[in-house]
């Protein structure tokens, strides 16, 4: 009898904490229910504060390919450096990034950004995308997808990077993080841009 009263008060306290997290989630933001979840108290990307991890990644531009590399650490003191880790060259809403950050690039020079974009693509693609969407900036190459894990930015299950963003100020420091950062339209990047304007004054 004691196991059977054990068992149905067990049993209700189940249920009421199923129903209660459910209409607590009704209530709350889909930010707040990531935040209970872990997603973004777990997450091993620098924070803000944190010195940002140097690498050396070929890559290329509009104009030219460089095998050889480029080494983060070199741009420190010469503005703050946009970090945009993207999916896949040739996608629709990367497209929409990259082609937003180039209507930008006007803007976002003034306040002396430079941009470096990432993802798996090898630098032959990297090219010939930047040529046929005029992109003015950087794309680096990370196929294997080591610098992106380093920064919570690769995808195991999909093997592809994530689409994030960091700002990294003159001392080589995250100033800003954004790591699930969205095209769907300019709330994410508006909030990149306050965050460089703030850098510059």
């Amino acid at each position: 009898m004691k196991s059977i009263l054990w068992y149905s008060l067990l049993s209700f306290a189940v249920v009421s904490l199923i129903f209660s997290r459910f209409a607590m989630a009704d209530k709350l933001s889909i930010k707040d229910v990531k935040i209970l979840s872990g997603a973004e108290i777990m997450d091993k990307a620098p924070k803000a504060g944190d010195k940002a991890v140097d690498f050396t990644l070929p890559y290329a531009t509009k104009d030219t390919m460089i095998f050889e590399g480029l080494k983060l650490s070199s741009l420190f003191g010469k503005g703050p450096i946009i970090l945009a880790f993207y999916p896949a060259d040739w996608s629709s809403g990367c497209t929409k990034e990259m082609c937003s950050m180039r209507d930008n690039f006007a803007d976002l020079q003034k306040l002396e950004a430079q941009i470096i974009a990432i993802s798996g693509d090898y630098v032959y693609s990297h090219h010939a995308w930047a040529q046929h969407h005029n992109l003015p900036f950087t794309l680096a190459s990370d196929y294997s997808g080591k610098i992106a894990r380093l920064y919570d930015s690769w995808n195991e299950e999909k093997n592809y990077c994530k689409r994030t963003a960091f700002l990294i100020d003159n001392d080589g420091k995250i100033a800003y993080r954004d790591l699930e950062y969205s095209v769907k339209d300019d709330v994410d990047f508006q909030a990149l841009r306050e965050t460089l304007a703030k850098l510059k004054k």
